[in-house]
């Protein structure tokens, strides 16, 4: 991000770009989170936590992933449409838009765990690529164009910058206060499929920690990930606590010399 904020045509620009960067972080997260929750459960043979997981994926995509696309196209792409030497590389974007959405399409009308599951990787593996050149190919040519003003054109957009820190919540849970991937309140209930993983390493550096927390948003409460770290993810925590002090309990599972595995569980 601090290439851009050289290049940069204004301070307001530049924040803007930042706040897209970091909407971008936060829904990779989510949708790493919801399709490991989902590979988890077709993994642990329970058809109907599948299915949970898959209806709830869908409905994320619906609810937040597709808008998202949608109002790409009518800000970011249209600007950079309109310069000669972005022309090729927003139409390639706009073939991705499609096929993102297909894949939705397909998880929709699917239900056989192991095949959700693999169109969930698959939506994850590209929407991660399509972020990546958002960021470092488009965010930039936008930002460097004297002729766009990315404040302005992003101006309001709900859809890609995303709420308020404020406004997010670990979303919702049953009446007995478990979360929809197992049981780990004390409820009496037996407990679902192991937590999710998440694997940090396969996160590129600048974007890890937002993705990482925007996973956790989407944590409910009971119920919990597995981290995967290259290193003892100390700052991170350090992070998270500051974050949503005393949200979460942190288990190690791991401890290198290669490797790092935590548990990580929502209190609250």
């Amino acid at each position: 991000m601090t290439d851009h904020l050289r290049i940069a045509t204004s301070e307001a620009d530049a924040r803007a770009a930042e706040a897209v960067e970091l909407h971008h972080a936060r829904m990779a997260g989510e949708l790493a989170m919801k399709a490991a929750s989902l590979a988890a459960a077709a993994r642990a043979a329970r058809p109907a936590d599948s299915e949970e997981a898959r209806l709830d994926l869908v409905r994320w995509c619906r609810d937040e992933l597709v808008p998202h696309a949608l109002a790409e196209e009518s800000t970011m792409y249209r600007a950079a449409g309109s310069m000669p030497r972005a022309r090729l590389l927003v139409e390639a974007m706009l073939v991705e838009h499609q096929r993102i959405i297909g894949l939705v399409d397909r998880l929709d009308t699917t239900s056989e765990p192991v095949a959700a599951a693999a169109l969930a990787r698959a939506l994850r593996e590209l929407f991660e690529a399509h972020l990546a050149k958002e960021n470092d190919q488009i965010l930039p040519l936008l930002l460097a164009s004297p002729d766009v003003a990315v404040a302005e054109l992003l101006g309001g957009m709900h859809e890609l910058l995303g709420p308020g820190e404020s406004d997010r919540s670990p979303g919702p849970v049953d009446e007995d206060g478990c979360g929809s991937t197992g049981h780990t309140c004390g409820c009496a209930e037996t407990d679902g499929p192991a937590s999710p993983e998440l694997d940090a390493r396969e996160i590129p550096h600048a974007i890890r920690h937002a993705t990482i927390f925007g996973a956790l948003d989407g944590v409910q409460p009971g119920a919990g990930l597995v981290l995967i770290a290259p290193h003892d993810p100390l700052p991170l925590l350090a992070q998270l606590e500051q974050r949503a002090p005393e949200a979460f309990a942190v288990d190690y599972l791991e401890r290198g010399p290669e490797t790092w595995r935590l548990s990580l569980m929502r209190l609250a």
